[in-house]
């Protein structure tokens, strides 16, 4: 048994999109990564390679979403 696979072009459409997005991703990852001093030509360049990796990367180690905020009743002494 013979396995074949064809490649089918993506619509115009869906291209377009594809283009637009990744635009929109890398031109946001430039500018905030220049804002905060971090590496801004990585992760635009990056972020014109992939979607949605770098985004969901630059939040996490970057802009750090999941830092740990301090309570008014956390005293560590």
């Amino acid at each position: 048994m013979k396995l074949t696979f064809t490649y089918t072009e993506p619509p115009l459409p869906v291209l377009i999109l594809m283009i637009v997005l990744l635009l929109v991703q890398s031109t946001w990852l430039f500018l905030d990564a220049r804002k905060r001093d971090s590496y801004p030509w990585l992760w635009g360049i990056w972020g014109l390679i992939s979607l949605p990796l770098p985004s969901i990367m630059y939040l996490i180690f970057v802009r750090k979403i999941f830092r740990r905020t301090r309570g008014r009743n956390d005293n560590d002494e």
